[in-house]
C-alpha cells in the first residue's frame, strides 16, 4: 500500500470518513503484518502522539466491518490484526513463541469451504490454524 493517498482510497471505497487515526491504523496493520492492539497503538503513537487506546480499537473495530483488515485469535493469544482480507487464507502458529505465518490454502481456491455437512449455512470463510513450532524454536530446541 504505502501512501497516505492509497489508504485515503481504501477508506472511501468502503464508505468510511478518512481521518488521521484511520489513516494511521491501516498504515500500521500493513506494516505490522498480526500485530497485536498493543503494538498497533504503540506504532499509530509514532505517527499521532495523542491518538487514544479507544480511538485505536474503534478504529479497528470499524476497519474490521468494513472489510479492510481482519481479526484474528488463535487460541491462548490476544486478537491480532492483519490486512490481507478476501482471500481465505489460513494461519500456522508458533507453539512456543506465538509468532504467526500467512498460510495459502492447500488445493485449488477455497477447498476447505466445501464442508461436509453444511447444516444449510451459506459458507464464505473457513478457518484454519496450523500448530507447530516455528524453525527459530524449533532449531533452538533441537526437535
Amino acid at each position: 500500500m504505502g501512501t497516505s493517498l492509497g489508504y485515503e482510497r481504501l477508506l472511501r471505497d468502503a464508505a468510511l470518513r478518512v481521518t488521521r487515526p484511520r489513516i494511521a491504523v491501516l498504515k500500521a496493520v500493513h506494516a505490522h503484518p498480526h500485530a497485536d492492539t498493543d503494538s498497533i497503538i504503540g506504532a499509530v503513537r509514532g505517527q499521532l502522539s495523542k491518538v487514544s487506546h479507544q480511538a485505536v480499537y474503534d478504529t479497528l473495530h470499524a476497519l474490521t466491518a468494513a472489510g479492510l483488515v481482519r481479526c484474528i485469535q488463535p487460541s491462548g493469544s490476544v486478537a491480532r490484526y492483519e490486512s490481507r482480507v478476501g482471500d481465505n487464507h489460513h494461519h500456522a502458529v508458533c507453539r512456543s513463541c506465538g509468532a504467526i505465518a500467512d498460510v495459502d490454502c492447500a488445493i485449488g481456491t477455497t477447498p476447505c469451504l466445501t464442508a461436509a455437512q453444511d447444516h444449510g449455512y451459506a459458507i464464505d470463510e473457513a478457518e484454519v490454524i496450523y500448530w507447530g513450532r516455528c524453525p527459530d524454536c524449533s532449531g533452538a530446541t533441537g526437535s
